[in-house]
């Protein structure tokens, strides 16, 4: 038998029921990044094949991902928001990155960190089939609802005097 280039080559599907549409048009997964990322994806679950159905790349998000990453950039910025009140109020920034962006002014502090943390929050949607994905975004919301009761009691005089 000649052999066949494996571009020609005509692969049949497993028995199924649907009838043969012509050559597997996806031979490679879903990559990283596709033009399908954000708009028109169809792929809502795993892979097509058996064994494909964990830690894949996915042409749509679902819903509860849009919620979390939504909830993220949120307490972000409310994070952004005390912070410059605090800093009003005669508090000091902690964080030697941020007092960089506040020295150069208040846009940049808030536009570097909503940018920044946006970008983030995609990088987490687009992984969000994999496993240590989900675990970081549960770890930074944590973190960032945490860091909303911490600015809470500073600014409603709980712990400290600072803000009074």
């Amino acid at each position: 038998m000649p052999e066949v280039e494996e571009a020609e080559q005509v692969h049949q599907p497993a028995e199924s029921s649907e009838p043969y549409r012509g050559p597997d048009r996806r031979a490679k997964p879903t990559p990283f990044l596709s033009k399908f990322s954000f708009v028109g994806g169809q792929r809502k679950t795993g892979g097509r094949r058996p064994g494909e159905n964990r830690e894949v790349f996915i042409d749509r998000y679902p819903l509860w991902a849009w919620i979390m990453l939504t909830l993220f950039l949120v307490l972000n910025l409310l994070d952004a928001h005390f912070t410059l009140i605090y800093l009003q109020r005669g508090g000091e920034e902690a964080n030697p990155i941020a007092v960089r962006l506040l020295y150069a002014g208040m846009g940049t502090f808030i536009g570097v960190k909503a940018v920044g943390v946006g970008l983030g929050a995609m990088v987490f949607c687009i992984l969000n089939n994999f496993r240590n994905s989900r675990i970081g975004v549960a770890i930074a919301l944590c973190f960032y609802q945490l860091l909303l009761l911490y600015h809470m009691s500073l600014y409603y005089g709980w712990v400290g005097n600072v803000i009074s």
